[in-house]
């Protein structure tokens, strides 16, 4: 890898660092999500040090080059992002019905007592 792709790719990183840690300080984003992206970034910055990883890696896995790698690693973290957000949303959806039903039977008792 040339110097100037690892200087941008470190880079990067250190951009994404800075952006999650003033997030999370300014509570713009919670701690359990900035691990994953914190962990992102410290994988860039490893792959970029260390590009012979990559190169070992993409033979493990079977690729022929570093570029089809990194394409499977990112289409893995976005099903990952995506599954766990549907998980999020699914989870927040049964709690917003359960608290409107908790309303609607609030609000009937409420009725039931004025009309005493």
């Amino acid at each position: 890898m040339p110097i100037q792709q690892r200087i941008f790719a470190v880079s990067i990183s250190i951009l994404l660092f800075i952006v999650i840690i003033d997030l999370v300080r300014r509570r713009r984003l919670r701690e359990e999500f900035s691990w994953l992206w914190l962990l992102t970034g410290a994988g860039v910055i490893l792959l970029a040090v260390w590009y012979d990883l990559l190169n070992f890696v993409t033979r493990v896995i079977g690729a022929v080059l570093p570029t089809t790698t990194l394409f499977l690693f990112g289409g893995i973290f976005f099903m990952v992002i995506n599954l766990y957000y549907a998980t999020k949303i699914s989870s927040l959806h049964n709690h917003v019905k359960d608290l409107a039903q908790n309303i609607a039977i609030l609000q009937s008792e409420v009725k039931r007592q004025s009309d005493k």
